[in-house]
């Protein structure tokens, strides 16, 4: 399934990524311009996991901060490339392949330009098909194991003198802590390249296929946008099994940035007598309605769209906006093994004051 990738694949991306995003997930404007440096600079290739040697060193190429837009903050395409480099080198040995933590507006491209500019693989594996707010949960099951780990971070708001490199080693749910505190530091937004770990490992435990299922539902998007936004709206529930769970007109936004790099609050949503809530850290991790009622929660894909069927992002979210509300259920995507570590929820649960563990883990449903 080697592929090399296109400027019109990055338009691909950018829609798809759009709707896995879940409130976050970058930015559109910063996702196109890693895309097209990249297929300009070189000539990134997408693999599938069934082509990579089962020994080959695999990483995560990430973006870590808070995507709502309340910070300073400058991400070059060349500290992508950068924290590939540093990785590499505490490594000691080449990296093949890049996969990516989350889907997003940007994220889907994050290995990208390294694939052009250093000849590293685009794999098609995802840490998470849906974007979520920490890197423990995109980290392959790793979160919760003793083995010690590779992560490195570069990029920081220059006018500001806060460009940072860093590379740490240890166990996993120690040391993401610290690149997430970098990412602050350094105006709210930083490159990483994180957990090289073996390809086997890969294709035991990540959500295989992620990138491509991003790109096909992009493409879907492209051929349904001259046709207008119901068009869109319907194709998008069409190619992922997904449907409209609310809409309505956003009442009350209450989302603030905290200092650990998170955007924690709600958006409340009301359409006459009906409200929805939106739970949001960094992404949209619960909808519930005005009883309280759980009616989306991760790892569903949870999406905002406008009535032209544009995804929505938290930072992009007024008082007084139309909205409809995306669920793709968690049934029809696939599921790593970071979405089954339970290790991975008491830091959400404890910031939303709610359940996310007990229908993630299989226990119920939405509650």
């Amino acid at each position: 399934m080697k592929r090399i990738l296109t400027a019109r694949d990055v338009e691909a991306a950018l829609k798809g990524g759009a709707v896995f995003a879940a409130g976050g997930g970058g930015f559109a404007d910063h996702g196109r311009m890693l895309g097209t440096a990249a297929v300009n600079a070189g000539t990134p290739e997408l693999v599938s996991m069934d082509e990579v040697p089962d020994d080959a060193w695999i990483a995560t190429a990430a973006a870590i901060g808070a995507p709502a837009g309340t910070t300073q903050w400058q991400m070059l395409g060349v500290d992508y490339v950068r924290a590939v480099e540093l990785a590499q080198r505490e490594l000691g040995e080449p990296i093949y392949g890049l996969m990516i933590g989350q889907n997003g507006k940007s994220s889907t491209l994050n290995g990208w330009l390294p694939s052009a500019i250093l000849g590293t693989k685009v794999v098609d594996a995802v840490g998470d098909l849906r974007a979520h707010p920490t890197g423990d949960m995109g980290s392959l099951g790793l979160a919760s194991s003793p083995e010690p780990m590779i992560q490195s971070a570069a990029g920081g708001h220059r006018a500001n003198n806060a460009y940072i490199e860093l590379v740490v080693r240890g166990a996993t749910a120690r040391i993401s802590p610290i690149l997430r505190k970098a990412a602050d530091m350094s105006g709210g937004f930083i490159a990483s390249c994180r957990n090289p770990v073996r390809a086997s490992y890969v294709k035991a435990h990540a959500a295989l296929g992620g990138i491509s299922i991003a790109l096909s539902l992009g493409e879907a998007i492209l051929a349904a946008e001259p046709k207008g936004g119901t068009a869109v709206i319907d194709a998008i529930c069409r190619h992922m099994q997904g449907e409209i769970i609310g809409q309505g007109t956003v009442a009350r936004k209450a989302v603030q940035y905290r200092s650990d790099a998170f955007d924690i609050g709600t958006i409340r949503i009301e359409e006459g007598k009906k409200a929805f809530i939106l739970h949001v850290m960094n992404e949209y991790m619960a909808v519930e309605d005005g009883a309280n009622a759980r009616l989306a929660s991760y790892p569903d894909v949870i999406t905002t769209l406008d009535r032209n069927g544009v995804p929505v992002s938290v930072g992009e979210i007024n008082d007084g906006m139309e909205l409809l509300v995306l669920r793709i259920s968690k049934d029809v995507i696939p599921l790593s093994s970071s979405v089954t570590d339970p290790s991975v929820y008491p830091v959400c649960e404890k910031a939303l004051a709610i359940n996310l563990s007990d229908y993630a883990l299989g226990k119920g449903a939405p509650r």
